[in-house]
Parts: C-alpha cells; structure tokens; sequence
C-alpha cells in the first residue's frame, strides 16, 4: 500500500472523530504555546537589561573606597578616603585601556526654586562623566573646565528636577536654583532615560563641577568614587588590572596586603542579571515543557484506544493482503498528524500570546526562530515517540484473532 492511501486512510480516521482527535491535540497546543510564549518573555526581559546596561555604560568600570581595620575597628566603606586626586589623575594619564576618567562626590539634598522644592541627589563630577554614562545635553551647554578649576556655582539638571521645580513649563536654563543653602545657576538640562532595570530614576539628579560639590557642599578633599570607561565592553578586564596595579602603587601596598578599594564593572552586573534571567527563562521553558509531555501521553492513551477499537478494522485490513509495516504506518501517520497538526496551532497560539502580553502588559518580548523551530521539531517526534508503541501493537496482531475480537 502507498504512502498516498496510508495518508488517505488516517486522515479520514481522523476526521471520523473531530472532537477526540481536537481534544488529545490539546495538550500539544498548550504545551507548544506556552513554550514559545515563555522563550519569548524571558529573551525580551535578557535584551531589554542588556540594552538598559548599554545605556548605562556596558564598559563603566566604577571604583570605591574598601573597608579597612583601624584600631581592631572595621570601618564602614564610606568612612574610607582612600581615594585621592592623584589617583584620578594616574588613571587618566598611565592607562591604555580606559578613554575616559571622572570623579564623583555627591550628597543628597532638598533642590528648591520659589516655593517649588523636590529631594534629591547631586552628584560632583567633571565633563568625562557625560560620556561614560552616556547622558546628553538636551538644552543649554555643559559646564567648562573654567568652572571646574574655579568651583563655579553651575549644574546640569535632569528631567526630573526640571518637571518638579518648573511645573508651568518655564525654561530652566539660565535659572537660579538652591541646593540647600548653595544658589546653583543651570547651565544645561540632561536628556530623559528614564528608568533603569532596577528601577532607579535616571533624570533625578543634579550634575555640578566636582569641585563645587567638595569644597561648598560637603568640604571634602578626597573622591567617594571614581568612575571610567574601558576603551570597549571587551577590554574591561585589561582596563581593571591596570587600574588595581596603579592605585596598589599609589596607595603603598605590597604584595598579600588588603586592597583598600573595590572595583566592579557594569560587565560583572550584565553577566549577573543576564544569566539569572537565562536562567528563569529556562525554568519556564522546563515548566511549559512538561506540557508537551502530558499532549504526548494523551496521544499515546487515544492512539492504543483507537487500535483496540478498531482491531477488527485492522484484522480485515491485514486479510485481504496489507501487512505489518502498513498498519505500523498507518497509525504512526495518525499520531504524526495529531502532534503535527497541533504544533502548527500552538506555534500561532504561542506568537499570538506573546504579542498580546506585549501590547496588554506592555512587558518586552523576542521570539527567536529556532524556539518556534525547535517547538515544532519537538511536539513532531513526541507524536512519534507516543505513537509508536500502539503502532507496534497494531502491526503484531493476529489477522485471525483481530477478526474475531468483540
């Protein structure tokens, strides 16, 4: 017997039993979807951390001052001023590996205009700072190195500050602000990012000559952080080593001493926020997998109840000439065209709920190829691993014995 009328016959097998046959795709189908759909939430969720990483800085390299022992007494990070001008300027000027170098001080504080106020955080930095955090200047002008070297009373606001201290749409630039006590005059307004993925404002911030922070805010001397970019993403790790050896230089340690610093890059965050999502995404995925297992049982159940209801069918068939491998054929074909039949349907269900949770829940989704690919491949070969055995059975029946079941 051809494939053609072993095909025929199946379908129309098939078709004898609409409801049956619809009812043991249905495990397939939710299994199949429910894989695509969560692949694509949790490739979405990983992109869209990787770009907002991107946005961040992906090669920013931030360095702090580390805890030390004094008196028997471990002191807090932020007690330390390990981090010296000089350090600063060694990064600057005795590295290969980093473009750009800037210090940070900041301090929290009431920003007010009028009768207009808001908290927030202003942060002590220099013109570098702009491009290792990839902020651009959506109106007026940054602020020079004159007004570093003079500690001149000037800042760059975020979207945030802007929206708070002028509510009637005035444009700030050129306006007087206080932080604190300190009148501030903006020079510029930062361009929104919005927020990031852990759910920190960007635009809620106030960008000022360091100096100006250090000696008219906090009367420091010494730099809570410094903050650099490696040359590219790929270069961290080089850019790091370099660093460590000249402030280990710097700050007289020897060998086997404790560093009195810290340094993380936004690489070390990347790698950590990408592999917990893959991760997720791959529990999921073995959750909606297990979907497909139960379509594949239901398969088997329906196919070893057709054989024994039709197992006079199969006793005729086999009398008037068809033999093993054509009933093993034929059975095979029906569980191929459940499973197959069912994928196609999932793999719309699938993408169709991914857009929909998109649009609904405004939640990032990707759908990659090979996960609808691989879906498909998947709910195909369950239709064959769960159909095989009543195929089997069916092929090895006595045609004598099959023709006298009741």
């Amino acid at each position: 017997m051809n494939f053609a009328n072993l095909f025929k016959i199946a379908f129309k097998a098939l078709c004898n039993n609409k409801l049956r046959g619809f009812l043991t795709m249905l495990g397939i189908i939710i299994g199949v979807a429910s894989v695509i759909t969560m692949l694509a939430i949790g490739q979405g969720s990983k992109r869209s951390i990787q770009a907002e990483i991107s946005e961040m800085g992906s090669n920013m390299i931030m360095i702090h001052p580390g805890g030390d022992m004094r008196g028997g007494v471990r002191l807090d990070a932020d007690d330390m001023e390990s981090l010296k001008l000089k350090d600063l300027e060694d990064i600057r000027n005795n590295t290969r590996f980093v473009t750009y170098v800037s210090p940070s001080v900041n301090s929290a504080g009431q920003a007010i205009v009028g009768a207009n106020n808001t908290p927030t955080t202003i942060y002590g930095v220099n013109t570098d700072y702009l491009e290792i955090r990839r902020y651009r200047i959506a109106d007026g002008d940054t602020f020079s190195e004159q007004d570093i070297r003079t500690a001149a009373k000037v800042c760059l606001v975020g979207q945030t500050v802007v929206d708070e201290l002028f509510p009637d749409g005035t444009n700030p630039v050129g306006r007087m602000i206080r932080f604190g006590t300190i009148p501030l005059r903006i020079v510029g307004v930062l361009e929104s990012k919005g927020y990031n993925s852990m759910g920190m404002d960007q635009d809620d911030l106030i960008l000022a000559p360091y100096t100006t922070v250090q000696k008219r805010i906090l009367a420091i001397t010494h730099l809570q952080e410094i903050v650099c970019s490696a040359l590219s993403e790929a270069y961290t790790e080089e850019a790091i080593d370099e660093i460590s050896a000249i402030l280990r230089t710097n700050h007289k340690l020897k060998e086997g001493d404790e560093e009195d610093f810290t340094i993380r890059s936004q690489q070390e965050l990347s790698s950590m926020l990408t592999s917990t999502t893959d991760m997720m995404t791959m529990l999921l995925a073995a959750v909606a997998g297990i979907s497909l297992l139960v379509g594949g049982i239901g398969i088997m159940n329906i196919m070893y109840m057709s054989v024994t209801e039709r197992t006079r069918e199969i006793g005729l068939r086999m009398s008037i000439g068809a033999k093993g491998r054509d009933i093993l054929a034929q059975f095979l074909i029906e569980s191929i065209l459940i499973s197959v039949t069912g994928g196609l349907i999932g793999v719309l269900l699938g993408i169709g709920a991914a857009v929909v949770v998109k649009v609904v829940a405004s939640f990032p989704i990707y759908i990659q190829p090979w996960s609808v690919f691989l879906s498909f491949a998947v709910c195909t070969l369950t239709g064959v691993f769960f159909g095989w055995y009543p195929a089997q059975k069916a092929a090895m029946l006595d045609p004598i014995e099959a023709i006298r079941y009741e």
